[in-house]
């Protein structure tokens, strides 16, 4: 389907329309129903129209939209204490989107060693294949060239080092370094994971030299790999943090977290939003908060993960020639492909389940958090037909 002529010309977009979602249901106007395992792109962290976040929006839409931040927002503080409560953060700043909550992130870095008399560290050390967002701070700190081209002079201040490479991060270190800025599974990279070690080595290496970690949880977070945020796995604590997409289980919002210590030169006047903490999305955020941080719902995430995991190496064993590898961690789910990967998301959609391509030749399964086992069996047998008939289709070609 041809994108309308009113609009840009951006996405490549499936020719499907959808008209109302439904937990893990998303069905189209002619009324198929297709099993979500994209989630908006790790966006719907609690599934389609989920009741809880649905009267919480309702509820608030009915009292106050928007206020700016020239006031008090209640919200706000409500969403802040808890988010510092359950992290290593003191402060939290509210913004619209993940690409937001970096350049607050990349500020909130540079604004530190400013006031401490040191302007001249301002460079941040990022790794290849990260995606960090599409401001022209956020690609020039991801550094692919695919986002790049075209957009005029690369945005001074960001070094790129291999994937998980130590000796290559601390060989880059320079008297102008101010952070390393990482994420700790790549998304978009194709759902690759910083080894634990690797993570721990980064905290130490950033101690030993004066460094700020900032993490890039904006995919990984709330939930997505079985723990509130993926750098617990490693038992270590960022001094900086970005997160959105399932924070807002839908509704556009980010936050940029960060110590007391890191966040002291963002004083009034260095940063702002005009939407960013609105009472939309403060609302919804706590109400997701309500379900994430519930007894026994992370357990479930990992539950759901094992299985699914499970699952698909099994597919593995049985289609080598179309799946070369399963990685991930909870319901972060990357499928390393042997051939094309944007067939395998086409055949996936043959039978009704929506998958996300990434780099590294990976389809990404991101199912809502919420996804119950039937769904996974579900989802992993008509993934089973797909690859049936795309092995069939392969071999009489």
């Amino acid at each position: 389907m041809a994108t309308a002529p009113s609009l840009y010309d951006t996405f490549n977009r499936a020719p499907l329309r959808f008209a109302r979602g439904e937990g893990v249901w998303l069905f189209t106007e002619t009324g198929d129903k297709y099993l979500d395992f994209a989630a908006g792109i790790a966006v719907n962290s609690l599934g389609h129209a989920h009741p809880h976040l649905v009267e919480a929006l309702k509820a608030q839409a009915s009292r106050l939209w928007h206020l700016s931040n020239l006031y008090e927002v209640p919200g706000q503080e409500t969403l802040g204490q808890r988010l510092v409560d359950a992290t290593f953060a003191d402060k939290v700043f509210f913004t619209n989107s993940g690409a937001e909550a970096i350049e607050c992130a990349i500020k909130t870095a540079r604004r530190y060693f400013y006031v401490k008399g040191q302007p001249e560290r301002y460079r941040i050390i990022t790794m290849e294949g990260a995606f960090h967002g599409r401001t022209l701070a956020t690609i020039a700190a991801g550094g692919q060239a695919k986002y790049l081209e075209g957009f005029g002079p690369k945005v001074e201040g960001f070094d790129q080092v291999p994937f998980g490479d130590l000796a290559a991060v601390e060989a880059a270190i320079t008297p102008e370094t101010a952070a390393i800025l990482i994420e700790p599974v790549q998304g978009e990279g194709g759902i690759r994971p910083i080894e634990s070690e690797v993570l721990r080595s980064l905290r130490a290496l950033c101690d030993e030299k004066g460094l700020l970690l900032i993490l890039d949880e904006v995919q990984c977070g709330i939930g997505r790999t079985g723990k509130l945020f993926a750098h617990e796995w490693a038992g270590i604590e960022p001094d900086i943090m970005a997160i959105a997409k399932g924070i807002g289980g839908g509704f556009p919002m980010g936050a940029c977290l960060a110590t007391a210590e890191a966040a002291e030169g963002m004083t009034a006047g260095t940063h702002g939003t005009t939407f960013g903490g609105n009472p939309l999305a403060m609302a919804v955020g706590n109400a997701v908060l309500d379900v994430v941080l519930a007894d026994g719902f992370l357990d479930h995430v990992l539950e759901m993960g094992k299985l699914f995991t499970q699952g698909l190496a099994s597919l593995k064993d049985r289609f080598p020639d179309l799946i070369a590898d399963v990685r991930g961690s909870g319901l972060m789910i990357g499928v390393k492909c042997a051939k094309s990967n944007v067939a395998v998301v086409e055949a996936f959609r043959t039978e009704h389940v929506l998958a996300v391509p990434a780099g590294d030749n990976v389809v990404r399964l991101l199912p809502p958090l919420t996804v119950s086992a039937e769904e996974v069996r579900d989802g992993l047998g008509r993934m089973e037909k797909a690859l049936e008939k795309l092995q069939g289709g392969t071999a009489r070609n």
